[in-house]
């Protein structure tokens, strides 16, 4: 860092970014560096800067003191640049082949510096231009596993768990989720942004306490069940793919709560394809079921040969577990499906369906299926059930 002039936090230009990877002595001392901007999200900053000699890259990342899709009036903390370093470093640990690598981190100017994955596509594009990314699923399933099982009481210890659950402490960002996944989308709250014909739907959404009862329930776990360590933003935008390769990247809203949170917007997410894209179904379908699958077979894997817990040893509670982490994953991805369609942040998935009908109907879909996914979770009792019920809503005429 000696070389750096910008020791103070303060917005990082192009140059300043260009001036940071210098000092790290990454490139080479010859390199013929460019930079790019490349930041599409509301939270950050982000540099792309390349050896145009032999391509070698990196990435640098920056946290915005506010969020860029309300501007300075609605501030954030920079802390969470040391959150997401932290659980990319964790994770990466765990899962290194599913975590893109740290190579520097610096608190005060809220920077992460980390390995360059432009050969890869952001999963959610890719879908929607027809990509159908063949092990993204047997990928996630893994990663899933092994983040969740290794960051629990029983991979850990309750010791060690308990001391991360200290280092992750994440506020300011909870309380985003907490507002805008499990509170916002059930009144007319200012934040809340849908297209004027599903107006009747929230309505009628707005008026439904049993619903909003089941909501609640599901706020209160995200709120007490410090489980293990989440991702906490794990939709398909905060995931790289290729045909061979799956890269999960910004864990800023990294905490400690309940497991299926995690599952569960991985499934909603695979979930908009499979409404949103009606003549190629199956596989997306599909890989919701191998997630499922996958996850199962793994998490049973470690529990029964790293499990630190020795009285949690059995099948019974085994199979306890795994309930609860399913019915959970669907409670929560309802939740992501009514706030992705009525909330402040939307998906392209649906937005990008440009006939008005056809949009208006795979919305209406989509809430009646976060609705039927929070209120009847219990009885979804395995992933086979789940999913013909989603096969019946999606084929339900009355939406169309």
């Amino acid at each position: 860092m000696s070389h750096l002039k910008q020791t103070h936090y303060a917005p990082f230009t192009e140059t300043a970014a260009i001036e940071l990877a210098i000092s790290l002595n990454f490139f080479t001392e010859h390199a013929v560096l460019s930079c790019k901007e490349i930041g599409d999200g509301n939270l950050n900053l982000v540099f792309h800067i390349v050896d145009e000699r032999d391509r070698k890259g990196l990435i640098i990342k920056q946290a915005l003191p506010y969020a860029k899709v309300v501007g300075e009036s609605w501030p954030l903390t920079l802390k969470r640049a040391k959150i997401e370093a932290d659980a990319l470093k964790t994770f990466g640990q765990i899962a290194p082949h599913y975590v893109p690598k740290v190579y520097f981190t610096d608190d005060v100017l809220a920077v992460t510096v980390m390995e360059d994955l432009s050969h890869l596509a952001i999963a959610r594009t890719g879908f929607i231009n027809g990509e159908l990314y063949p092990h993204i699923s047997n990928h996630l399933g893994e990663y899933l596993a092994k983040t969740i099982f290794f960051t629990s009481d029983y991979g850990l210890g309750p010791t060690a768990k308990k001391e991360l659950v200290q280092k992750f402490i994440n506020p300011e960002l909870c309380k985003i989720t907490e507002d805008l996944i499990f509170t916002n989308p059930y009144f007319d709250a200012d934040t809340n942004e849908f297209e004027d014909g599903l107006l009747a739907d929230v309505n009628a959404l707005w008026q439904d306490e049993e619903l909003k009862f089941q909501v609640n329930l599901l706020k209160r776990s995200f709120l007490t069940e410090a489980e293990v360590l989440l991702h906490g933003d794990l939709h398909t935008g905060s995931v790289f793919a290729s045909n061979s390769e799956t890269k999960v990247i910004d864990p800023e809203f990294a905490f400690y709560g309940p497991a299926g949170f995690d599952i569960g917007q991985v499934f909603a997410n695979l979930l908009f394809q499979v409404i949103a894209n009606p003549t190629n179904r199956e596989p997306f379908i599909r890989h919701i079921e191998i997630v499922w699958e996958v996850f199962r077979d793994e998490f049973t894997h470690l529990w029964s040969t790293e499990n630190k817990e020795v009285l949690v040893k059995t099948d019974k509670f085994l199979n306890y577990t795994l309930a609860k982490f399913f019915e959970d994953s669907l409670g929560f991805a309802g939740c992501e499906l009514i706030r992705r369609t009525i909330g402040l942040a939307h998906v392209a998935d649906l937005n990008s369906i440009e006939d008005v009908h056809t949009r208006l109907a795979a919305k209406r879909k989509t809430l009646d299926l976060g609705k039927i996914l929070i209120k009847q979770r219990k009885e979804l009792i395995n992933c086979a059930v789940f999913i013909s019920k989603v096969k019946e809503v999606i084929k339900n005429e009355k939406n169309d």
